[in-house]
């Protein structure tokens, strides 16, 4: 059945449980195949061979309960979290809302999550890995020193990990941001660096939208210094553009087509900074192979998306990638290498 038939059943329920009930339909999903990488949009990046360049973004799949099969719907890689050394609620519900009219969501979600125990425990019974799976890590909420909180994530989840990804950037959980600030950020990437020691699981470190240019070359500056091996920008936005639904005004995370053009420009500033010194991640507002591309070229090595799932239907990523493909090619590029940052 095609999405746009069943996607009026699915939106008749709230939206947390229509994200619930879909995480038990995808569970059914095979995963026995492996995504066979294509000549003109694999690449490497931290080490990694990447099949694809669209990959899921952290929040769809909390307890890793999914990840590893997305690669059946077309995703280059996954990643799964926030997940947390203690389970947690999270915040109170109703917390994740459609704005149907706006093509976004907010959500307040809190990193409710099983746990980093027992998730760990389910990871392990996976016998293969057919794509590159990542895995993101927070604070509890309640934690004394949020530092030793991820120091614990790295060390718990590194075994089941491709890449782990410092989450300081969700504006759900009071005061994580702040780990942002210059001085907190170095302590915190030092003690995780630290805390990896001679494992090889590339470090990636995702950070808000919500920066100023002086927070730009902070972040940069951190990530050279303690060798981040790759930036993703960006997370939802505390930031409302002009929006049409009712739910326009609720506390949380902005996401989705209302992101585009912020994500984009944050994008284009780490790039400007950074160079190629660190490889960039860009979430935020994709929806369409025009949208890639155009990310690609201001110099993204790598893409990931999530709302537009919720609009677009389970096979957004495999259509991205084959628009993606035909850009590339009528561009004169045989690789998506030849392509990253050209614009900028």
């Amino acid at each position: 059945m095609a999405y746009s038939l069943f996607r009026p059943l699915l939106f008749r329920l709230d939206a947390e449980q229509a994200h619930e009930m879909t995480l038990k339909i995808l569970q059914w999903v095979p995963a026995t195949t492996r995504l066979r990488a294509d000549p003109v949009l694999s690449n490497v990046v931290a080490g990694l061979d990447f099949a694809a360049p669209v990959g899921l973004a952290a929040g769809f799949d909390k307890n890793g309960v999914v990840a590893h099969k997305m690669h059946a719907l077309g995703f280059g890689f996954a990643e799964l979290g926030t997940l947390t050394p203690l389970p947690q609620a999270g915040n109170p519900k109703p917390r994740l809302f459609r704005l149907t009219e706006d093509r976004a969501v907010i959500n307040r979600m809190g990193f409710n999550n099983e746990g980093q125990a027992k998730a760990a425990a389910r990871l392990s019974k996976l016998a293969r890995r057919n794509s590159v799976i990542g895995i993101n890590i927070g604070a509890n909420k309640d934690a004394v020193d949020r530092t030793a909180d991820y120091v614990t994530g790295v060390r718990a989840m590194a075994p089941f990990a491709d890449y782990l990804t410092i989450n300081i950037s969700s504006p759900n959980t009071p005061g994580l941001r702040a780990l942002q600030d210059k001085g907190a950020l170095d302590a915190l990437l030092a003690a995780v660096m630290q805390a990896r020691g001679g494992d090889a699981t590339p470090i990636f470190l995702k950070v808000a939208p919500d920066l100023e240019a002086e927070d730009i070359r902070d972040i940069a500056d951190a990530c050279i210094e303690h060798r981040v091996d790759a930036l993703i920008v960006s997370n939802t936005t505390i930031a409302r553009p002009p929006l049409k639904s009712r739910h326009a005004q609720e506390t949380g995370g902005l996401s989705g087509a209302p992101l585009q053009a912020q994500s984009l420009q944050r994008l284009r500033d780490f790039r400007s900074v950074l160079g190629t010194a660190v490889p960039l991640i860009s979430v935020g507002g994709i929806s369409t192979a025009d949208h890639a591309y155009q990310r690609i070229r201001a110099g993204a090595s790598l893409l990931q998306l999530y709302s537009a799932l919720v609009y677009e239907g389970p096979m957004l990523a495999r259509t991205i990638h084959a628009g993606l493909k035909q850009r590339l090619l009528q561009d004169g590029f045989t690789n998506i290498s030849q392509a990253i940052g050209i614009d900028a």
